[in-house]
């Protein structure tokens, strides 16, 4: 029997609803689109193509994936994040929009300064926040930290990809365990850190419960943890005037705002997310 690209679209489509998928007509393309290696356009231009009985195989092997709740990042493998496309897999959390709000708070803090000095981001998985920071600022270098080698793999991939991998060092460590501070300095450190409390890990969307790497989503507890070392460990490696720069939880601020010491940070704000949800800390140490 012979099989459209329209054809299989619909039957795609009608296997991610049943499934609850909520965007069943776009990942469906998305899927087709990746598979074939055509952009959306080729799909509407070309519906009537056939598609051979292998293409056939692989699209339904891939939508059955997505039906049973794999992400649709982890079955392409891609995720766009600042403009730039990053590899993504399921050692390393997917690169949200809400994300790139960090990058462009620590973009401006970064403006006036001399862009030989050096940003580290701690955590950092596919690698988005760092690249993305130094894939902006060309002369700046960077060493980012991630307690998983299999992330930092990912990352140094994506680092290749984006032309930056001679200005960044990755470090396999726990935080800033493998760093010492009177040869590690940096003008700017960010972290995206594990923040999810234990009780709100049942209540996460199935894609992310049951796919995205745990360490990288909850420390456990009140899911402060990490943020706490943050607090206390980031100011022996940032320069005198220096930043910190986190993401939060969408109901962290008031408990983060009272880890805040006041003689060792300034808060400079708690930047808004796209939501207007309190998402990014920016401190300045004093």
């Amino acid at each position: 029997m012979n099989f459209t690209i329209a054809q299989a679209l619909v039957e795609a489509t009608q296997m991610l609803r049943r499934a609850g998928v909520a965007e069943a007509r776009r990942d469906a393309a998305t899927l087709l689109a990746h598979l074939i290696g055509r952009d959306q356009t080729f799909l509407i231009a070309h519906a009537e193509r056939e598609l051979g009985a292998a293409e056939v195989t692989r699209y339904r092997a891939a939508v059955e994936r997505r039906v049973a709740g794999e992400p649709l990042q982890y079955i392409t493998g891609h995720q766009e994040f600042f403009n730039l496309d990053f590899t993504v897999t399921p050692d390393v959390l997917i690169p949200r929009p809400d994300t790139e709000l960090l990058v462009e708070t620590a973009l401006e803090l970064l403006k006036e300064k001399d862009e030989r000095q050096a940003v580290c981001d701690v955590g950092t998985g596919s690698g988005c926040i760092i690249i993305s920071i130094l894939h902006e600022r060309r002369q700046m270098r960077g060493v980012a930290t991630d307690i998983s080698h299999d992330a930092l793999k990912v990352a140094a991939r994506n680092a290749v990809q984006h032309g930056v991998a001679s200005r960044l060092s990755l470090i396999n460590t726990d935080c800033f365990a493998a760093l010492k501070a009177e040869s590690a300095r940096f003008s700017l450190i960010a972290s995206n850190p594990p923040y999810v409390t234990e009780a709100a890990l049942p209540q996460l969307q199935r894609e992310v419960r049951e796919h995205e790497p745990r360490v990288a989503l909850s420390p456990g507890g009140d899911g402060l943890s990490v943020i706490k070392r943050l607090l206390l460990e980031a100011p022996d490696f940032l320069d005198a005037g220096g930043h910190l720069l986190m993401e939060i939880g969408y109901d962290q601020h008031e408990a983060v705002r009272g880890l805040i010491d006041a003689r060792v940070w300034t808060l400079l704000d708690i930047h808004k997310d796209i939501q207007g949800i309190p998402r990014t800390v920016a401190l300045r140490k004093n």
